[in-house]
């Protein structure tokens, strides 16, 4: 590998201030705020907008579409080129 071409991989916490969540891993991200993690060290923090922790997939909270609902509706406002009103 060429040297100084990859940015440096390293230790992060991303953090979801929405409900105050935040994990530890590794990134390449670059940050200038830093926090003291559970361990005691500090690392560079970076602020995400959406995580597992406030999802609506992943929390539950998710809206189910009705498809069907929706397919009804559109045959009865454009009708349904299948039915025999349509073909005569």
């Amino acid at each position: 590998m060429k040297k100084n071409l990859h940015p440096a991989y390293r230790p992060v916490v991303f953090r979801d201030p929405s409900v105050g969540y935040a994990f530890l891993t590794r990134s390449t991200l670059a940050s200038d705020r830093t926090i003291e993690w559970e361990d005691g060290k500090t690392y560079p923090v970076v602020d995400v907008d959406v995580s597992s922790a406030s999802h609506p997939f992943y929390t539950g909270r998710g809206r189910i579409l009705d498809t069907a609902g929706r397919v009804e509706r559109f045959k009865q406002r454009y009708g349904d080129p299948r039915s025999a009103a349509h073909r005569s």
